[in-house]
């Protein structure tokens, strides 16, 4: 007996103990013991010789001289939308339950955007909601050692820029203004935001006061192998949210640089930034990206005079999360008088609404339960109504639904490479053609240039130079089952609609959105584009504030385009006669395999496997045809009664290019222009030969004869998919030349 109670005795003090170290290891786990701040990791590539550089622009310099188009100045390419693992979403990504290979710190953005992209330029724009005053400095000195390699060099071959992104979501179109990129000219202390500026609301409440909900105390231990990562986040998370909120009444010039200040609408963003004498560029980006934006919303308020409409420079047309060009006349809702509640529309045969599929599951699913005809009619139109004023959380009024039973609705069928769930009025051309007649003798619009960037949350600028590693070159993960079914709960189907509470929405952020469907729309990003008179830091945000920009789908294709007597892409004529345009294309360089030599003697082996994946920007000496210009013409409201739709002209004119590798060039004038006495806005679409690009071919859609999706071979963003299928399809690669606004002035 002895012995027995002895043995017991053992076991009870193994198990006591047992308890004691789970607890005291959960208690340190729920107050934050464990897990770092992360460093911006070091810069190990030296700058490119002056040789490359020169030889890139005495290229280019030929090819203009021989098309006879802006000799004067350079073609630049960059990336003003990059976020790292400071970014909350960028840090979620890069972790094991998301197949994330780790840390993205900014160090990495800066030897990849030299040496695997090999871009003139980019900018650091992690999410302000998540940021602290260590990030901001970290970004700051991090960019300033990026730079301070080519420091000296006439010609240098990066510039970076220091910026953050203002990430505003509103529950209610009336509410939403969407995200902005704030990007700064110089580098010291004094001509910087003391501080990132959020936006307050849902982005606030999810990437900094509820962010460890994201990230449950049970993550180290059913993934213990990688519990550092888990612990990591957390403290990033636990550090953002100890950051001190500003005093709301001290004014901002005021203000310590170690608060944490939040501004809801853009007319606060201004404010901030003119009382503290800082003048950046601020670009409105995802504009049609319906993954946050409620439906219903367009950009009319942004018009508004107390919205400053005059300081948007530049617009983003387009990133790794699609196309925002576009304008559609279809609606997702429709909205009612009462500017709060919706109906659904019907569909059409280029566009089939949320809402509305959404009803034709639950009917199909009250047939399957045996009920009959009316009353699946009747729960159907419930479910339609239910949907419509759900917004972006529509699809949970249907429980139990799998992603492959939405078909493709919310989607523009025929857009190129679309941003997820369109909303077309919020695309460039719908912004466009808007009037603001609060003033009618002088009415506002929007004068802005177009850029494209990457919006690349793993610390690459500059993705889209090859349609390779869809894992590392667009924001794709490899979810596994076990976590997906974790972090996506589908409940129970059912036959009839889900009532949502709106304020468990409102505390489920991002949740509430369609985070698995949106997976499979990441494709990699595109470039902005400047004309500039320099390499320098000042000569690229000169060609920016003027609008003397454009934007590309990725290749680096040269576009010009101007009146012949020398109005330049995002200039302004005032005249009673038509200008002379003429606009003039050439293809990107064709891309031979691996990286070029220098690559790997700068950045080393180790170094060009773990951030280029041994795929770099490697140009041949041949280049892609271009195959057509388009010409958009848009004619903005003059008066507010005005329909949009009979103003924008897409295309309103095309060229068709000849089989010639040297580009494509013509000249064109509107023979109407004059007789309509109206102001009008031109743009060029240089359209190149197709070529293969990564998730090009993301819903695999089987139509039937009417032209509806009705099964899908989705290329999921998970594991679902094999790591090496790239979900590739031919595409129309193209550049947007920023617009030429042609007021009317007799």
């Amino acid at each position: 007996m002895n012995g027995k109670s002895g043995i017991l005795r053992m076991t009870l003090g193994l198990v006591m103990t047992l308890l004691i170290v789970g607890g005291v290891y959960f208690v340190s786990m729920a107050v934050e013991l464990f897990g770092q701040e992360r460093d911006p990791g070091e810069i190990t590539g030296g700058a490119l010789p002056s040789v490359l550089v020169q030889a890139r622009q005495a290229e280019q310099q030929a090819i203009a001289r021989g098309m006879q188009a802006g000799i004067d100045k350079q073609i630049l390419f960059g990336d003003l939308h990059v976020h790292t693992t400071n970014s909350t979403d960028a840090f979620l990504w890069s972790l094991p339950i998301y197949g994330g290979e780790g840390a993205h710190p900014l160090a990495d953005a800066c030897d990849f955007a030299r040496h695997c992209s090999a871009i003139d330029f980019w900018a650091i724009t992690d999410h302000a909601e998540a940021s602290t005053p260590k990030r901001w400095q970290d970004a700051k000195q991090s960019i300033r050692a990026c730079n301070a390699l080519a420091d000296g060099a006439e010609d240098p071959d990066l510039v970076s820029f220091v910026g953050f992104e203002w990430t505003q979501v509103g529950q209610t179109p009336s509410e939403h203004y969407g995200h902005k990129n704030v990007i700064f000219r110089d580098l010291e202390d004094a001509k910087i935001a003391k501080r990132p500026i959020a936006s307050g609301g849902v982005t606030v409440q999810a990437l900094r006061t509820r962010g460890k909900d994201l990230v449950p105390l049970a993550l180290p231990v059913l993934d213990f192998s990688n519990r550092k990562e888990y612990f990591d986040i957390r403290r990033f998370l636990q550090n953002a949210a100890d950051t001190q909120l500003c005093d709301p009444d001290t004014r901002t010039e005021n203000l310590p640089a170690s608060c944490f200040e939040v501004a809801e609408t853009p007319a606060k963003l201004f404010a901030s930034l003119d009382a503290q004498g800082v003048d950046p560029l601020v670009i409105p980006h995802g504009t049609t990206w319906g993954f946050y934006t409620p439906t219903g919303t367009t950009f009319d308020k942004h018009l508004k005079a107390e919205n400053q409409p005059e300081r948007y420079r530049l617009l983003e047309i387009m990133s790794g999360h699609g196309n925002s060009e576009e304008y559609r006349d279809w609606r997702s809702i429709i909205p009612n008088a009462d500017g709060v509640s919706a109906t659904c529309p019907s569909p059409r045969p280029d566009y089939l609404p949320m809402c509305w599929r959404a009803g034709e599951i639950i009917r199909d699913r009250c047939l399957a339960a045996g009920e009959d005809g009316p009353t699946c009619d009747a729960r159907a139109a419930a479910a339609r109504l239910n949907a419509a004023n759900n917004s972006v959380a529509a699809h949970l009024t249907v429980p139990g639904t799998k992603i492959e039973e939405w078909l493709d609705a919310g989607q523009c069928r025929d857009c190129f490479l679309p941003a997820f769930g369109y909303r077309p009025g919020g695309s460039a051309q719908y912004a466009m053609a808007l009037g603001n007649f609060d003033n009618p003798d002088a009415p506002t619009r929007f004068k802005w240039g177009f850029i494209a960037s990457s919006d690349n949350h793993r610390a690459r600028p500059g993705t889209g130079y090859k349609p390779v590693d869809r894992l590392r070159q667009t924001d794709a993960a490899r979810l596994s089952a076990q976590w997906r079914q974790r972090i996506f709960p589908k409940g129970e189907p059912a036959a009839e609609t889900r009532v949502l509470d709106p304020a468990a929405l409102m505390n489920m952020g991002f949740a509430a959105t369609e985070m698995e469907r949106q997976a499979s729309f990441w494709t990699t990003g595109g470039l902005a584009a400047v004309h500039s008179e320099g390499r320098s830091r000042d000569a690229i945000f000169d060609a920016l504030e003027r609008r003397e920009t454009y934007g590309t789908s990725g290749p680096r294709i040269l576009l010009w385009f101007n009146t012949v007597d020398g109005t330049p892409m995002g200039g302004s004529v005032k005249t009673d006669t038509a200008p002379v345009f003429e606009v003039k294309a050439v293809g990107a360089h064709k891309q031979k395999p691996g990286c070029p030599e220098d690559t790997l003697d700068l950045l080393g082996a180790e170094r060009m496997q773990k951030l280029c994946a041994n795929e770099c920007y490697n140009p041949d000496d041949q280049r892609l045809r271009i195959s057509r210009i388009e010409i958009i013409r848009i004619r903005p409201q003059i008066s507010p009664d005005e329909k949009v739709e009979g103003l924008i002209d897409d295309p309103w004119m095309v060229h068709e290019c000849s089989a010639d590798e040297e580009g494509c060039a013509f000249t064109f004038s509107d023979p109407a222009f004059s007789q309509d006495a109206r102001m009008a806005t031109y743009y060029a679409r240089a359209i190149q030969e197709p070529t293969e690009r990564i998730n090009a071919d993301n819903l695999r859609c089987t139509y039937d004869a009417d032209g509806n999706c009705v099964k899908l071979d989705i290329c999921y963003g998970d594991d679902r998919i094999a790591a090496d299928d790239a979900c590739k399809r031919s595409v129309e690669e193209r550049a947007w030349s920023s617009p030429i606004f042609v007021e009317y002035q007799n």
